[in-house]
């Protein structure tokens, strides 16, 4: 993906986004976050967040979960329309094809998510939709 990328604008996640560059992709300690780029579905452009994430395999587990809200974050959105995208794992930077997760995954993986971050497992009270995990896994490295 090539172009200008515009992080989220949101002042905690672009904060996030802040400090993961800072720290060399480690801003959590003790949690495992990423940065995913995406394409606007609307607008085209490159769009950039901060995530946690889970490893199963080779790929890379991501929770649509929008902090339990009724709708589904835009970055979700937009891989839909996309599934092309870049993720960049503490220093490394490599395409990715992202996917979401079959009901058996989704079945298995929740156990394992809620495990690295237990605020999903309320995120999934907080919401009467069912909240998506995405599997990302790498096309090749780039960096």
């Amino acid at each position: 993906m090539t172009g200008t990328v515009h992080d989220n604008p949101t002042p905690w996640i672009a904060d996030h986004i802040r400090r993961f560059e800072e720290t060399g992709g480690h801003p959590r300690p003790g949690v495992a976050d990423l940065l995913l780029t995406t394409r606007g579905r609307k607008s085209g452009l490159l769009r950039r967040t901060a995530l946690a994430y889970v490893r199963d395999e080779d790929a890379y587990v991501l929770t649509a979960s929008n902090a339990g809200a009724d709708r589904h974050p835009a970055w979700y959105l937009n891989l839909l329309a996309t599934p092309e995208v870049t993720l960049q794992v503490g220093a490394d930077t490599f395409p990715a094809t992202a996917r979401p997760a079959t009901e058996a995954e989704s079945a298995r993986l929740w156990r394992q998510v809620v495990a690295a971050m237990p605020s999903y497992a309320a995120y999934r009270i907080a919401t009467t939709r069912e909240i998506p995990l995405v599997l990302v896994t790498p096309t090749g490295r780039a960096s």
